[in-house]
C-alpha cells in the first residue's frame, strides 16, 4: 500500500515539473507578433538626393549688376580715368565690408581684396577681371561686365563662411598687353595658397541670328552652333575640375555644353560651352587673350569665361560698347552661372588637379 501511494506521489511530482517546465519554455513566437503589432512603424531613412539637384545658392541681382554698368559707362583709359574707376571700386567694396588694398606696379595698380576661409588647408579661389578700355570706348561689355560680377559676387558670398578664401583682383592695364596679370603672377605671395582663378572678361553680350558667332581654328571639341547665346568657360586641361564647377553634367561622349536652369528663380540660364584647352593654349593662340593666360603659364589652374569679344559682338573696342548693347538677361544669367561655379569651389576642399589616370 505505501509503495503505491509512493507511486503516486512520484508520478503526479513528474507531471507537475512537465507542465511548469512547457509554461516556461512556451514558444516565443505569441509575443513577438504582440510586440510587433503594437510597435510603431520605423522612419524610413530620406532618399538620397538627386545626382546634380541644384544647390540653394544666393541669386544676383540684375539691378544692381546694371547699376554697375552705368556707374562706369566711361572711357577708362588715360590715367585720370583707371583712378576713378579704381575709386569706385574700392568704394563699392568697402560699403559691403571688404577692405581693398592697392598693388602696385611699374605700369600701373591692381586692386585686390581677400575674405578668409575657415580652413587655411584649403586654399583660395581669385575672381578676377581687368578694369581698364582701350581708347575711345566705355567698354560696358569689354570689361564693366566682368567688374560688376565680382562686385555682385563680393555682395553675395564675402559674408559666407566657406572652407576656402575667396580672394578679389582687378587687374589694370590688360589692354595694353596683360600688364596687371603678370604683375599679379609674378608676386610669390599672390600664389603661395591659390588654388585656381576664375577670370571674366566680357560676359554681358549675346546674339541669336544664324552665323553671328564665329569659333577660332583648331577647337579640341565640336562648338555648340552659330548662334551666341552661351557663356564660353575656357579651362586648361591640368585643371579640369574647375572647368567642371561650371558644368551639372559632364558627357565624355559629347560636346561639354549643356542649358543651365536656376534652382530658386525658375529663369534659364546660358547655355554652358566648356572648353578644355591642352598644352597651355600654345596650339589656340586665341585662348591665350586675357588675364588667365599668366595663371596658366604659372602652372595655376584658372579658366576664362567669356562671351567670346569680337568672335561674337560688333562692338568690340568701339564706341557702341555702351550698357544699351549689353543683353540684360543673358547678363544676369552669365553672372548666375559664375556666382553658382564660385560658391561651389569656396565650399569644397578636393584637389582643382586633374586626377592622373
Amino acid at each position: 500500500m505505501k509503495k503505491w501511494i509512493w507511486l503516486v506521489f512520484l508520478t503526479l511530482a513528474v507531471a507537475t515539473v512537465t507542465v511548469i517546465s512547457g509554461f516556461w519554455q512556451q514558444p516565443e513566437k505569441p509575443k513577438v507578433m504582440a510586440k510587433i503589432q503594437v510597435e510603431a512603424p520605423k522612419p524610413q531613412p530620406k532618399a538620397p538626393a538627386r545626382v546634380n539637384e541644384p544647390l540653394n545658392l544666393p541669386q544676383v541681382s540684375s539691378d544692381r549688376l546694371f547699376s554697375h554698368l552705368q556707374n562706369l559707362n566711361f572711357q577708362r583709359y588715360t590715367d585720370r580715368e583707371r583712378s576713378r574707376t579704381r575709386k569706385y571700386i574700392i568704394e563699392e567694396l568697402q560699403k559691403i565690408g571688404w577692405q581693398p588694398k592697392l598693388q602696385k606696379f611699374d605700369r600701373g595698380i591692381n586692386v585686390f581684396a581677400e575674405r578668409k576661409g575657415s580652413n587655411k588647408d584649403a586654399g583660395a579661389i581669385l575672381l578676377a577681371a581687368h578694369y581698364d578700355t582701350v581708347a575711345k570706348s566705355p567698354g560696358a561689355d569689354d570689361n564693366a561686365s566682368g567688374v560688376a560680377v565680382i562686385l555682385e559676387i563680393a555682395r553675395l558670398l564675402g559674408s559666407q563662411k566657406t572652407p576656402r578664401t575667396l580672394q578679389l583682383a582687378f587687374f589694370d592695364q590688360e589692354e595694353s598687353g596683360l600688364w596687371g596679370s603678370k604683375a599679379f603672377v609674378a608676386k610669390k605671395k599672390n600664389l603661395d595658397h591659390l588654388q585656381g582663378a576664375i577670370v571674366m572678361d566680357m560676359v554681358g553680350y549675346a546674339c541669336y541670328t544664324p552665323g553671328c558667332q564665329k569659333y577660332p581654328q583648331g577647337l579640341p571639341i565640336t562648338p555648340p552652333g552659330d548662334t551666341g547665346n552661351f557663356l564660353a568657360v575656357i579651362g586648361d586641361t591640368e585643371h579640369l575640375p574647375i572647368l567642371h564647377a561650371f558644368q551639372r553634367k559632364i558627357f565624355p561622349d559629347q560636346p561639354l555644353a549643356e542649358p543651365l536652369k536656376s534652382s530658386s528663380s525658375k529663369k534659364s540660364l546660358p547655355p554652358i560651352f566648356a572648353l578644355p584647352v591642352p598644352l597651355k593654349g600654345l596650339l589656340i593662340p586665341d585662348t591665350l587673350r586675357s588675364d588667365h593666360a599668366p595663371f596658366w603659364l604659372q602652372g595655376v589652374g584658372a579658366v576664362l569665361v567669356t562671351d567670346t569679344a569680337n568672335l561674337r559682338t560688333p562692338h568690340y573696342h568701339q564706341l557702341s560698347d555702351t550698357p544699351t548693347n549689353i543683353n540684360r538677361p543673358f547678363f544676369a544669367g552669365s553672372a548666375q552661372v559664375i556666382t553658382n561655379a564660385t560658391a561651389k569651389l569656396l565650399n569644397s576642399t578636393d584637389s582643382l588637379a586633374t586626377p592622373e589616370t
